[in-house]
């Protein structure tokens, strides 16, 4: 076996741009991108997934109320929208089971209208928030990095605005960053575009410490380190009691040999149906999912961008072609793209400086859970004394009519 070409194939002596050589690289493409690893449940990245469940909910409520006129809302209002939050149980409860999150009050929807219960951020909700935009400040130029890398990997150097707004959650975005955060470097960036459903953000120029990616900026520190030039790679390490087969292990230490692709690079002159046009989109995806929060992006998310960034049709499947690199997880019937380097025993390590807002968030519905917790222990033991006194009462009475 020819172990330098996909499943043994051996390619033809002619020039790189005759018919020959064109239906080679397409017959090498149709080989390797067929190669699989068995999909198997990763059960610690799939908890940290689940871990974060409870906070998201919370997290879609408070700003569901944020964005409410004076951040005021009538219970009602949340009730009726349940199904869009995903909220699973009555709205009342809800708050009931976050008490430090609203404070509850009794006002009037309408001038003549009946009283009805109302909710507005507590007092530590507001705490909270005046936190989050004193990291959001400190962390600036972090967030402008990540903004011109996303933009500097794309073909064409610009994003849809609307696409940038509804990934700011996994990339750490504050909610006014178009309006705030874009206009304040105009250095970097410009808005384009003749109508709010239809504007784009450009970049306006190259910052060259920005093109290294996180593989590249990981080969610097190895080099400073050691005094041994390192070429980048992936870490490529599947978890014990994966398996893959022979012919697999073969195509991905070839793979793994090829150079390394700067996703920063221009790669207009790749063939599409290249072993280096993979290359090329797995650095692309593994630098994005490096830039996000978490270190993971649902795959619907990463598909909205795959113009942007030339990511083939069927992109999502690198995700198990490449298992040692990736997580596929389907946890919550989401397939969701993780990078298995960032975490160790299912623990987030690879932590991004901006994860201290949600660090923050959960602190604070925890303390919300404990006064939730003490106030039933307490209801329950004042239940219990009144059912003993109750009791103890009656069996006085009965030993006063026996005697």
């Amino acid at each position: 076996m020819h172990t330098r070409y996909a499943v043994g194939l051996i390619p033809p002596k002619r020039h790189p741009n005759s018919v020959v050589s064109r239906v080679w690289i397409s017959i090498q493409w149709a080989s390797f991108s067929n190669l699989r690893v068995h999909w198997r449940k990763d059960q610690k990245l799939d908890a940290a997934i689940d871990e974060d469940k409870k906070w998201r909910l919370c997290s879609r409520v408070v700003k569901e109320v944020l964005n409410e006129p004076n951040q005021v809302m009538p219970v009602r209002y949340l009730e009726n929208r349940r199904k869009r939050l995903k909220l699973n149980v009555k709205a009342k409860t809800f708050i009931d089971q976050n008490p430090i999150l609203f404070d509850t009050y009794l006002d009037r929807i309408k001038a003549k209208s009946e009283v009805v219960p109302f909710i507005r951020p507590s007092d530590s909700l507001r705490r909270f928030l005046e936190e989050e935009e004193r990291i959001y400040n400190e962390n600036e130029g972090l967030i402008v990095e990540k903004l011109c890398k996303m933009l500097m990997m794309t073909k064409n150097r610009v994003i849809k605005c609307e696409k940038l707004w509804n990934v700011k959650r996994e990339f750490g975005f504050p909610n006014d960053f178009l309006t705030k955060l874009v206009p304040k470097y105009p250095n970097y960036f410009k808005m384009v575009g003749k109508s709010d459903e239809n504007m784009w953000l450009e970049l306006v120029s190259w910052e060259a410490e920005f093109a290294k990616s996180v593989i590249m900026r990981r080969a610097e520190d190895e080099e400073r380190l050691t005094g041994i030039r390192v070429r980048p790679s992936f870490n490529w390490k599947l978890p014990r009691g994966f398996y893959i087969k022979k012919e697999m292990r073969e195509w991905i230490r070839d793979w793994i040999e090829m150079p390394y692709i700067n996703p920063y690079d221009d790669a207009s002159h790749l063939n599409p149906e290249s072993r280096e046009m993979e290359k090329r989109m797995i650095g692309v995806l593994h630098e994005l999912i490096s830039l996000s929060l978490f270190k993971r992006v649902p795959v619907p998310i990463l598909g909205k961008f795959s113009e942007d960034y030339r990511l083939s049709n069927a992109f999502s499947n690198a995700f198990t072609r490449h298992s040692g690199i990736f997580y596929l997880s389907l946890k919550g019937g989401i397939e969701t793209a993780v990078l298995r380097e960032a975490y160790q025993d299912g623990c987030l390590v690879d932590r991004d400086p901006l994860l201290q807002i949600n660090d923050n968030f959960v602190q604070l519905l925890k303390e919300g859970w404990k006064i939730r917790m003490e106030e039933l222990t307490f209801r329950k033991e004042r239940e219990f004394l009144s059912q003993r006194r109750s009791s103890e009462f009656q069996v006085t009475e009965t030993h006063q009519l026996l005697a």
